[in-house]
C-alpha cells in the first residue's frame, strides 16, 4: 500500500476537489460568489498556517523575501482574487461539473504560456494533447447547448462557460507565477500562504471600497451556506492542495496530474444526485475525451 501513496493522494485530491466544489456552489447561490470567496480565504489561510505551525513550528513562514511576495503575490492576485472569483460565478450559472470541466483547460493554457513567455518547446504530442482536449470540452458544451433552448438559460450559460475559461485561465498564469516562486527555494505550503494572504488582503481591500463589507457580514448569519463554505474551504484549499503535495512528491508528475484532474469524471454522478442536473451520453462521451487530453498533456 505505502508503494501507492502517490496515487491514493492524487485520488483524494480529485475527490476532495470535487466535494468542495458541490460546497461552493450550494454556498455561492445562497450568499452569492464574491461573498464566499471573500470568506474561504480567510478560512483556507487561518487552516494553512496552523498546518505550517505544526510541521515548522512557526505560523508564518521565515526569510520571506522581495521575490517572493512578487511571484507569489502576483499568483495570489490574478489565480484566487481574480480566477476563482469567476470560478465561482461558473459555479453558480452552470454548475460544478461544467464549470470544473473548464479548469480541463489549465494545462492548455500553462502549456501555451509557457511556451510563449518562458521559452518551453511546444512539442506536437503537445499539440495532439490540447486538440484532444479542446474537442473534448467542445462535445460537452455543444451536448448540453442543444438542451438550453430558453433564452435566459443561454445568456447564463454562455456566460457560465465564458468565466469558466477566465477561471482557468487565472489559475494557468497563477501557476506560471507560482512556479516562478518556487524556483527561489521557498517551499509549497510556505509559498501557498504567501498567495492566499496577498489575495485575502486584495479582495477584502475592494470589498471595502466598494462598501460590500457589511453585507459579507451579515451573511454569516446564514448557518448553512457557511457550513458549505467553510466544508469547501477545508476539501479545497487546505486538505486537497496538501494532499496534491503529497501525491507529486511520492508519485510520477504526470500519473498525479491525470489522477488530480478527474474531477469533472466524479462530478458526472455526483451532479446528477445532488442537483438532479441531467446528464446527457454526450457529456458523458465528451468528458472522458477531454481527460484523455489532459492525460496525454502530462503522460507524453
Amino acid at each position: 500500500m505505502s508503494q501507492y501513496i502517490g496515487e491514493i493522494a492524487a485520488l483524494g485530491t480529485a475527490c476532495c476537489w470535487s466535494v468542495g466544489s458541490i460546497f461552493f456552489t450550494i454556498s455561492s447561490r445562497q450568499i452569492g460568489h464574491n461573498t464566499v470567496n471573500r470568506l474561504r480565504l480567510v478560512v483556507g489561510l487561518i487552516l494553512l498556517m496552523v498546518a505550517h505551525y505544526v510541521l515548522t513550528g512557526s505560523l508564518w513562514p521565515r526569510d520571506i523575501t522581495y521575490e517572493h511576495w512578487m511571484w507569489f503575490g502576483l499568483s495570489g492576485i490574478i489565480g484566487f482574487a481574480i480566477g476563482d472569483t469567476l470560478l465561482f460565478r461558473s459555479f453558480v450559472l452552470i454548475g460544478p461539473r461544467l464549470a470544473m470541466l473548464m479548469m480541463a483547460l489549465v494545462p492548455v493554457f500553462s502549456t501555451l504560456i509557457a511556451w510563449v513567455f518562458l521559452g518551453e518547446v511546444l512539442a506536437l504530442t503537445d499539440i495532439i494533447a490540447i486538440v484532444v482536449t479542446i474537442a473534448g470540452i467542445s462535445w460537452v458544451v455543444l451536448s448540453r447547448q442543444k438542451t438550453t433552448n430558453i433564452t435566459g438559460q443561454k445568456d447564463h450559460y454562455a456566460i457560465g462557460l465564458l468565466c469558466g475559461i477566465g477561471g482557468a485561465l487565472g489559475q494557468a498564469i497563477g501557476l506560471v507565477f507560482s512556479k516562478k516562486g518556487l524556483l527561489t527555494g521557498l517551499p509549497p505550503l510556505s509559498g501557498n500562504i504567501v498567495r492566499i494572504f496577498i489575495a485575502t488582503l486584495v479582495i477584502w481591500f475592494i470589498a471595502s471600497i466598494s462598501k460590500n463589507l457589511p453585507a459579507t457580514f451579515r451573511s454569516i448569519r446564514e448557518r448553512r451556506a457557511v457550513y458549505a463554505m467553510c466544508g469547501g474551504a477545508f476539501l479545497g484549499p487546505f486538505l486537497g492542495v496538501w494532499l496534491s503535495l503529497i501525491a507529486v512528491d511520492n508519485a510520477y508528475v504526470g500519473i498525479a496530474s491525470t489522477l488530480m484532474a478527474l474531477p469533472p469524471v466524479f462530478l458526472i454522478p455526483l451532479s446528477y444526485w445532488i442537483f438532479k442536473e441531467k446528464i446527457t451520453c454526450g457529456a458523458i462521451l465528451g468528458t472522458v475525451v477531454t481527460m484523455i487530453g489532459v492525460a496525454l498533456i502530462f503522460l507524453l
